[in-house]
Order: C-alpha cells, then structure tokens, then sequence
C-alpha cells in the first residue's frame, strides 16, 4: 500500500534477518521443531513479512536446559559486571535504534513516528535503569535479635524465568521481563506472541552482542497451548511472568500452581478516565482522544470508560468527537499518519463486532467502521466513540482492546468514583480536575495500580507498572519489578563457642547429643 504523495522509507527486511529460524537458544538461532510454520503479516497490507517454523515442545525444553546450564556462573557475576553489560546493551540499542523502530512498526503496524519517539527511546531508557539497578541489589543490615546470634538477609536469584510476552508491544514487554530478571542474575526464557516475534529476536541478539554470555535468554517462539503451556508448566523453571488477557492469565495461574513455581501477571485493563466539572474541557478532550487511540487502543491502560459529570458531558462528547474524526489514518511508514490498523484482520473484526452489538442497546457517535479506498486492505478501523450505553452492557464491561472509547454522564462525584470502580479490572485510570482535593479523593478511591492526574498514559522507568483485581499482580519496571525477580533468604549464625553449647543445653538438658557415640 502506498499513499500518493507520501515519502516511505524502506521497511524492515525481516527475511535477510532471520534466515535461520525465529528461535534462539543457547546463543545459536535455530528453526522450530514443532511440525509447523506460522507468516507474520503487515497488517497494514495483508503482504508477508516472515514464514518460520514454531517451536515445539522439544525447543522449549532446550531452551530452558540452556538457561538452567548457563543459570549458576550468571548468577556468580557481581552487580557490577552484569551492571556493565547492561550499559553496553542500552548503547547497543540506541545504535540500532532505527532498525527497531522500522521492524516494531512493519509487524505491529504501529505508526513509525511513535515507535521512534516511544517504543523504542523507552525500551532503551528502560535497559538504562536496569543497568543501574543492578548495582542496587540490597538485602538488610545485620543485627543481633536474638542474644549472640548475628541475623541478616540476602537477595538471590530465583534460577530460571520463563516469560511470555504479547503482541501490542512486543519489544517493551520483552525488555520489561528479561532486564529485570537477568539484572537480578536470573536466566530467561521468553516466548514472544508468534503474532509479533521480530523485535524481541532483535532484542536478545543485541544483548549477544552486548556480552551478555550464551543460554542466559533464550526466544521461543511458538503458540500458547504448545510452547506457553509447556514453558509455564515446566518444572525447571522458577518463577513465570505473563503479560496477556484476564482469562488466559488465569490458565497460567493454573498451570504454575502445579509445580508451586513464583508468578507475576500483567492482565487485562478498562481504565476509567473521570472528568470533573471544573475539568479544562479542551485539555481533557484531547486527553481522552490520545488516551484512547494509543496503539490503536491496543493498550491495556488505554482510557476506555470516560465518565463526565453531567454539566460538561454533552459539550465533551461533541468536541472528542471532533477531535476524532481529526485524526489520520494510514500507512504506518508514511510521516503524515496518526493512527495504524489494528495488528491482525482478527482483531480488527473482534472489534468490530463489539460495536456492531453496540448499537442494539447504545448510540455511536462517529466511528464504527473499516474504511475504504487505499486502507481497505489493511486491518484499520475508525476511532469510535460510543454514548448512552448502560453501566452493565457489554461495551462497558468488556475489554476490547481497540480505538473505541464509551462515554457516560454522572452527577455526583460519588457516583463518579463508584463507576470508576465498576469493573472487574483495575490496571490505570486518570481524573480530571483543577481541584486539589478532588484530585486527592480520586487517587485514594480508585482501585488502580496506576491514577494519573490531568495526563493519561505517560510511564516512567522509575516507577512501578502493574494492576489491582482482576488486572494481576506484580509490578514491571522500577525497584519493585527487580524484588520481583529475587527471594529474600535469612542468615542467622552465633558468635560463640558459649552460644552454641548453651544452645545445646537448652535443646536436650544435661543429656549427650543425640550424635554422640
């Protein structure tokens, strides 16, 4: 596809990449062993990007009997020296930085100006902060809590982490399970979605490059029933981190519950975006229209649920939805385009269908179709703003995962913090308002492991990244996502030859040791 009169520059060439199979295990690449091949496809186009061969059961025990080889001289380096890779790794990236921004945009159909300016700066900040981390891994002071007994704790490694990571971002959720864990002098073995595999193969090639030493991350890519039940319920891996779906992360959940293994999951979202009466109404429209059409609302902090008190609800869905019939869709390479398709034909009609059965019991006020003419082969779809939709409907409830926003009025601000909160999830949410103790109210009530103010969306290296109920637990990124990739172990020893011999008298009286001959 190509827009008259728009400059695209050259795409990713996936095919001379990755000649060799789209697994990488112990340093080598090597093809699926699983019997089967799956096409990446541009969704902006339908054209092929990459056939390769899935992996299989066999390739993931491979690739997990390479972690567990390389796990115990990793996990013997100092902070330092896995400190120093990880910088080499942050420079390395930046180097390539065009080169993951091209092929990130080609298999995701993200626009390139935001790969350039957010995919990819954040992943690189991201192994920056990690880099730094890795210096930063303390257990406790020691004391004496106990008489002439010495206690402190240390910080280790769990061993092998197995991680899947999905398809909206692929390259930042790969970054955000594999530098926390081999930060913390873990291995990893991470399966990318087969939808989206291109940039985390890029990823763990550049930290080869970077020094980080063979088996310490291994890609494989293949299906969830296949590759992603057998890598979570492995009984050599310690710890399994998830990125995906509510109801697929509750598979995982079972599936680790077998072998008592740690677990850390990032599911599904439908975040409120609440706006005050004495909101600035042009800023939160705007807001609501960046917060929504994010990734082509592929994200799961998207605003999805906006609650206007009701003396501004009208004059705000107006202007949203004239913010939206603003915005450009098209050819993500082209520099004019605001918003790509959606990353399958699949997704692109699940969407679809949610609004369709919408306007049986709801009001679409623009948007609510694929276009035509030059994109009508590509899987786009309008941003779509629904209205006077009820509270339980479907719309509202369910995580669509799409350039759809549902807008409903409230009057008190009771009510619009209840409805906040009237969702199973509780990953992000915004408020919007000029009132300090508004503002204040709503970060306290909203049950949300994230509550922007006036702002919807931006994320930082430095802070935690992770949901409240039926939106998981644990936390990506910050000090808090590295804790999540250690356990804490107590050390306690006497000081003594006195201690130990009253220790003994304490245990057994005046009676011989047990042992004793």
């Amino acid at each position: 596809m190509h827009i008259p009169g728009t400059v695209i520059p050259e795409r990713f060439p996936a095919r001379d990449r990755f000649p060799d199979g789209a697994q990488l295990i112990a340093g080598r690449t090597v093809r699926g062993t699983s019997g089967r091949t799956h096409t990446v496809t541009d969704p902006a186009t339908g054209d092929e990007i990459l056939t390769y061969e899935l992996a299989g059961a066999d390739d993931v025990d491979a690739a997990v009997a390479a972690a567990h080889a390389a796990f115990p001289h990793w996990a013997a380096t100092t902070p330092g020296e896995r400190s120093d890779t990880l910088h080499r790794l942050a420079a390395l990236l930046a180097e390539r930085a065009e080169e993951f921004a091209r092929a990130e945009s080609l298999q995701c159909g993200k626009p390139l100006k935001l790969t350039r300016e957010f995919d990819v700066p954040g992943t690189i900040d991201n192994t920056a902060f990690f880099a730094g981390a890795a210096r930063h891994l303390q257990g406790q002071s020691a004391g004496e809590y106990s008489g002439d007994h010495t206690s402190y704790v240390r910080r280790e490694p769990l061993g092998v982490v197995g991680s899947i990571a999905p398809w909206n971002y692929p390259l930042q959720m790969a970054a955000w399970k594999i530098l926390p864990a081999v930060a913390a002098g873990n291995t990893i073995v991470l399966k990318p979605s087969e939808l989206t595999p291109l940039t985390a193969l890029l990823f763990a090639r550049a930290a080869t490059d970077a020094g980080v030493p063979d088996g310490v991350i291994n890609i494989v890519t293949g299906t969830g029933p296949e590759a992603g039940e057998r890598l979570v319920g492995h009984p050599l891996v310690a710890m399994t981190s998830f990125t995906g779906s509510t109801t697929v992360g509750r598979r995982v959940a079972t599936l680790a519950a077998g072998t008592a293994k740690r677990l850390h999951l990032e599911l599904g979202g439908k975040a409120p975006f609440v706006v005050f009466d004495d909101a600035d109404l042009e800023a939160a429209a705007n807001g609501a229209v960046a917060g929504a059409l994010i990734n082509t609302g592929q994200d799961c902090t998207a605003a999805t649920r906006a609650y206007v008190q009701r003396p501004l609800y009208e004059a705000f869905t107006e202007r949203t939805a004239a913010l939206m019939e603003t915005v450009r869709l098209g050819d993500p390479f082209a520099p004019g385009t605001d918003l790509g398709p959606l990353v399958s034909h699949v997704q692109r009609d699940r969407v679809a269908a949610f609004v369709d059965r919408a306007r049986g019991y709801a009001r679409v006020v623009t948007g609510g179709e694929a276009p035509q003419g030059a994109l009508k082969d590509g899987a786009y779809y309008r941003p779509t703003l629904v209205a006077d939709a009820a509270q339980d409907s479907e719309i509202v409830q369910a995580e669509i995962f799409g350039p759809v926003l549902v807008v409903l009025p409230f009057d008190t601000d009771d009510e619009g913090l209840r409805l906040a909160n009237d969702t199973p999830y509780g990953l992000a949410a915004s408020a919007w308002t000029r009132d300090v103790y508004r503002a204040n109210r709503a970060t306290r009530e909203i049950a949300a492991g994230c509550v922007w103010i006036n702002d919807h969306i931006p994320i930082i290296s430095e802070m935690p990244h992770g949901g409240y109920k039926a939106s998981g637990f644990g936390k990506d990124m910050s000090a808090y996502s590295f804790e999540e990739y250690t356990q804490v172990k107590h050390v306690m020893f006497d000081n003594t030859a006195v201690a130990r011999k009253d220790w003994h008298r304490t245990v057994f009286g005046d009676r011989a040791h047990p042992d004793t001959p």
